[in-house]
């Protein structure tokens, strides 16, 4: 089958940063299925993982953690699925990625694909809405069903994000007051398409923004950019007994004594991890994907897609990966067959 990859970390535009190659056809068993793809997605982490490191590899390594396909072969203790079903998913941190023509998937972290979308507007929805869900419904602890959600505020910190599109969409569902921020004409339009409430400007002083939008503190609090920059705001914002989650790395020592006083809380969330370290719950993101795909054919939610390119090859990889490198994207970019 042909995959692509890369065996140098290069510079997008160098011609070897990725490679069209061949690989052996993969066989299904135990949990896996596989997955014949059709629509891809590209995000922040495929360009981190292709530009981080020095050695050059033995062995092209495939990205890409986001596709929906159809299955053509299932192992023999897959439970949840049958061959000839189309499914979503994002796949894991420590296998090949799905930028290829086939992919080995665990059965636990696909869903069931959305009926009434296309193959690009699924492919935009896995990783974000895994890392969208698990960091407001499992790391903030927040019940989508629960009432007094009304009475509460959450700051998602770059609300026109892959991951932001979708936290807040997911976040304004849950009933809670969706402060989000964008800096740019088309990046606060788009996040008023996506039901935020309130707008601030990360590109000013957040705390003078939240300020000015009538809130000394908010409930809750959705880092997706720059957490070494917005530590000082975010440790003034949090209410006393708060709950803040991020989903990007400090690149220096961030100081979490600001915190003590208020008792809030501070957690990561990192969507491979359950699949990395084969936690007994990463059925959860089987469940999630199904619930999410549910949400999307309801029309309750709706996908992120901004961006597409076709059909799945080099030359529409690299311009993907050039799209999200300018750090302007707005929304998913997806290449599809």
């Amino acid at each position: 089958m042909k995959a692509i990859g890369f065996l140098e970390h290069l510079p997008i535009q160098d011609t070897n940063s990725l490679i069209e190659f061949s690989e052996p056809m993969p066989q299904a068993h135990g949990h896996d299925l596989l997955v014949k793809i059709s629509a891809i997605s590209v995000n922040p982490v495929d360009v981190g993982v292709r530009k981080s490191g020095h050695k050059k590899l033995t062995h092209p390594k495939v990205i890409g953690w986001d596709a929906v396909g159809t299955v053509t072969e299932i192992g023999e203790d897959v439970t949840l699925f049958q061959k000839g079903e189309r499914v979503f998913y994002a796949g894991s941190f420590i296998r090949p990625g799905s930028d290829s023509e086939y992919q080995l998937v665990d059965e636990r972290i696909l869903g069931h694909a959305p009926k009434n979308l296309s193959d690009a507007e699924i492919a935009a929805m896995p990783l974000t809405s895994l890392t969208a869900w698990e960091a407001i419904f499992e790391q903030l602890g927040i019940d989508p069903t629960d009432k007094n959600n009304q009475q509460k505020t959450i700051l998602i910190i770059n609300g026109s994000g892959g991951v932001g599109s979708i936290a807040t969409q997911l976040a304004h569902w849950a009933g809670l007051k969706v402060i989000a921020t964008a800096s740019r004409v088309e990046t606060i339009s788009w996040v008023q398409q996506n039901n935020a409430d309130l707008i601030a400007n990360h590109r000013k002083n957040l705390v003078s923004e939240i300020h000015n939008l009538g809130f000394k503190y908010v409930d809750y609090i959705l880092g997706l950019n720059d957490l070494d920059g917005h530590w000082q705001e975010i440790s003034q914002l949090i209410k006393p007994h708060g709950k803040i989650v991020s989903i990007t790395e400090n690149r220096r020592p961030i100081d979490l004594k600001k915190l003590t006083k208020k008792r809030a809380t501070f957690a990561w969330e990192w969507m491979y991890s359950k699949s990395y370290y084969q936690t007994p719950d990463m059925i959860t993101q089987h469940d999630i994907l199904e619930q999410i795909a549910t949400m999307l054919d309801e029309n309750i939610i709706h996908s992120t897609l901004t961006k597409e390119l076709s059909p799945i090859n080099v030359d529409n990889l690299k311009k993907a990966h050039q799209l999200i490198e300018t750090n302007h994207m707005i929304g998913k970019v997806v290449v599809s067959n």
